[in-house]
């Protein structure tokens, strides 16, 4: 990359932080003007996908946008970034998932420092993670097999979408998920209940790149066309 690791460091924990302050803080609006689960959830959602969109156009360039310990660990099992760089990307990205977490909560006018209550566990949830992290990674590595330009706009989707078709509500994202567990707001998660969502997203994302690594592999050159054709 064109940018030092200290900048691309700094664009990780920046991306992750302004995710996480998106995250918590539309989370807390949310709640606040509405009563209905379904309206505040859409309300957490909206702004979610919308500011992946705007993090990875403006920082991938950068440092080529993980915000997500799960992408990092995919990328490193790719040997597409030294593991290292690795470690370092995932500590800057949990500093500055609670980064973002403390500064929601500064502009709230709520307690600095809490711990979620809120109950996620169980296997249903785990699987939920599970299956929106595999989603996230595949679309991801896909994206940038076919559609590179697009990555922007594919991930901000997917994360708008599967908010609503996983009983987890998709964080997808370690690093999120540990800031998560200490906003006890809308979108927190208890404590004790992240190790599983951990463990979940970690899976997805490595199964996501053992499938994408399968699938989109490059055709076999030395095969006829004309063999592949008959063969369809």
């Amino acid at each position: 990359m064109a940018f030092d690791l200290k900048r691309r460091l700094a664009a990780e924990f920046l991306g992750t932080a302004i995710l996480v302050a998106t995250v918590v803080g539309s989370g807390v609006m949310a709640d606040r003007l509405s009563n209905d689960v379904a309206v505040s959830l859409l309300g957490n959602t909206i702004p979610t996908g919308a500011i992946l969109i705007v993090l990875i156009s403006i920082l991938g360039p950068v440092s080529g946008a993980h915000f997500n310990p799960a992408v990092t660990i995919v990328f490193a099992a790719r040997r597409e970034i030294e593991p290292p760089t690795a470690a370092l990307y995932i500590l800057s990205q949990v500093a500055g998932g609670l980064a973002g977490m403390l500064v929601a909560h500064a502009m709230f006018e709520l307690d600095i420092f809490q711990a979620s209550q809120t109950v996620r566990t169980g296997a249903g949830q785990w699987l939920a993670e599970t299956v929106a992290t595999f989603g996230l990674v595949f679309t991801i590595l896909a994206g940038l097999r076919f559609r590179g330009d697009a990555i922007p706009w594919l991930v901000g989707l997917y994360i708008t979408a599967a908010y609503w078709f996983t009983a987890s509500t998709s964080f997808a994202n370690p690093a999120v998920a540990i800031a998560r567990a200490f906003t006890n707001t809308f979108s927190g998660i208890r404590p004790g209940d992240l190790p599983g969502f951990v463990m979940a997203e970690v899976l997805g994302a490595l199964l996501a790149a053992a499938v994408a690594g399968w699938m989109l592999a490059e055709r076999n050159a030395s095969i006829s066309p004309i063999a592949v054709k008959g063969a369809e």
